[in-house]
């Protein structure tokens, strides 16, 4: 049996990273109910109130479902990324749950890259069988929301003792792996904003992902006894690195 061609791996690799992103919504979904029956539980609010919650709920796996079935999915994840930026914002002025600065800063930042992420998705990269021309545009937009989000990660590890504490804990180096991190996120982020070798960074990133996810997203004991992140929260924000891990697949091989 032969091996599989390179453009055979590529194509693979682009689908692998679609099928992430499509899928992101529902568990997104999924990880709120269960953070918001978390809650109940000790009698916290959820971050939007119900009425809209519900709306908004529905609007998520409308779009996961037709971007699933490869149904207009350049329409519907534009539909994604506005039902998640108008999600965000409502939680973010909502100020029912009290958050540290350190964690709203992990939040909101991952929230902007996977809106980036869908409005990747949305410009028509990562189609295996592209019919119309990509909008280069929505790239450039979703590539932005990228470079906005490694500057938040460059600023936690700068300025956040509970995500630099994180990385000197699991990362061999110390001090000096952390600070040789700061700059290549950096680089990458200056990548991402001006639009130059994002391909490369894409790359470069799509191998960090799954070893910021495995071992320091993965450290539920960290985040969530030692830092107080209630756990489906925790489990919600790895979903949005595994969906951003899906848009940097897509960038990396069809960018």
């Amino acid at each position: 049996m032969a091996p599989p061609s390179r453009r055979q791996m590529l194509r693979f690799i682009v689908q692998f990273g679609a099928f992430i992103l499509t899928r992101f919504g529902f568990w997104n979904c999924f990880s709120m109910l269960m953070l918001f029956a978390e809650r109940a539980d000790v009698k916290r609010k959820p971050d939007i109130q119900v009425p809209y919650l519900y709306f908004d709920m529905a609007a998520a796996v409308l779009c996961a479902s037709f971007m699933s079935f490869g149904v207009k999915r350049r329409w519907f994840a534009l539909g994604a990324a506005l039902q998640l930026a108008l999600s965000t914002y409502a939680s973010y002025i909502g100020g029912h749950v009290h958050y540290g600065d350190w964690l709203k800063v992990r939040m909101y930042s991952r929230a902007i890259a996977v809106i980036g992420a869908f409005l990747v998705l949305a410009s028509g990269a990562g189609e295996v069988y592209r019919q119309k021309p990509r909008t280069r545009s929505l790239q450039s937009t979703g590539q932005v929301f990228l470079g906005i989000y490694l500057i938040c990660v460059v600023y936690s590890l700068q300025h956040s003792q509970e995500d630099r504490l994180a990385y000197l804990d699991h990362i061999p180096g110390g001090e000096i792996t952390v600070q040789l991190l700061v700059i290549l996120y950096g680089v990458l982020a200056l990548s991402f904003l001006s639009g130059y070798y994002v391909r490369l960074a894409s790359q470069i990133l799509a191998v960090l992902l799954p070893l910021i996810v495995l071992f320091i997203d993965g450290n539920i004991g960290y985040w969530h006894h030692t830092r107080r992140v209630e756990f489906w929260n925790q489990m919600k924000l790895i979903g949005h690195n595994v969906a951003i891990f899906g848009a940097v697949l897509i960038l990396g091989t069809d960018g």
